[in-house]
């Protein structure tokens, strides 16, 4: 048993969660309703695989850093519990079911973008960019984006303009979200040696960059509307969503510790998952 609760945590399950979130919330927007049964669950189970395949690489190749940071040293593979071979492959047959699920039982686009989205995830950001620039989760958030395209795709055969557009927001996201969490563990970063915004750049910085990137996350939200993308309802919901993730921020900025820092990141949480709510209902009644 204690094997199967190792390897479940191998696969980061709480974020698989959130992703399955925006995929399920993109098909029913694709459907405009509830696609049939068997293709959201075939869809969700190889976007699971996928994404846990993804994640036990991702503590494959950190296993160093996993080692030395308080948050991620209790990891499996940092404790002795699953060794590197065994984890990789664990990993390796994950993908390769998730892919062969994808591919066989939803549509070979949905395959591919999932497999590019892991692809991204393991050798663009966990391979270089997580040790080489403060940047890392900018540019890496566009893994963490790609789950909205493969719903669509899952449902259409092909990519929309509010899959896009979901995937913008999650692009735009990412950055506030993971800075947050940094300022509350900063010191286990610079440790680890990884070049996150607090430790290269000071937390003045970060809280600064964190409000901008809220900015451009609120108006990409709002602008949905005007191109068409999104109805009013959505648009009235993103604005106050949008307002309580800045005024967080912004109180983030003024706090001299940690407790806006972890308000905002808790906060983002539940945004997400309110934005792709508002999203779905939004798209039905329209």
């Amino acid at each position: 048993m204690s094997a199967i609760v190792d390897y479940f945590a191998l696969v980061k399950p709480r974020i698989i969660v959130l992703l399955l979130i925006t995929t399920a919330a993109a098909m029913i927007m694709a459907q405009r309703g509830v696609p049939p049964f068997a293709l959201v669950f075939w869809t969700l189970l190889g976007g699971a695989l996928a994404a846990g395949s993804a994640g036990a690489l991702n503590c494959v190749f950190d296993a160093d850093i996993d080692a030395v940071m308080r948050r991620t040293m209790d990891r499996p593979i940092p404790r002795g519990r699953i060794s590197v071979t065994n984890a990789t492959v664990f990993a390796v047959l994950l993908g390769v079911a998730g892919f062969a699920l994808l591919y066989l039982l939803v549509n070979p686009l949905a395959a591919w973008l999932s497999l590019a989205g892991n692809v991204f995830y393991v050798a663009i950001y966990t391979m270089w960019l997580k040790r080489t620039t403060p940047l890392n989760i900018v540019i890496g958030g566009a893994a963490g984006a790609v789950p909205p395209l493969v719903g669509w795709a899952a449902v259409t055969h092909q990519i929309g303009a509010p899959a896009l557009g979901l995937f913008a927001l999650i692009f735009l996201w990412t950055p506030p979200h993971f800075w947050s969490l940094a300022l509350m563990t900063e010191t286990d970063y610079d440790k680890a040696h990884v070049p996150m915004m607090p430790n290269v750049a000071g937390d003045e910085r970060t809280k600064r960059e964190i409000i901008y990137y809220t900015i451009l996350l609120v108006l990409a939200s709002l602008v949905l509307y005007p191109l068409h993308v999104m109805g009013a309802l959505y648009t009235a919901a993103a604005a106050v969503l949008g307002a309580i993730f800045l005024y967080d921020t912004i109180r983030t900025w003024k706090d001299g510790g940690t407790q806006w820092a972890r308000r905002t990141f808790k906060f983002s949480l539940l945004y997400l998952a309110l934005m792709c709510l508002v999203m779905v209902v939004d798209r039905i009644i329209a």
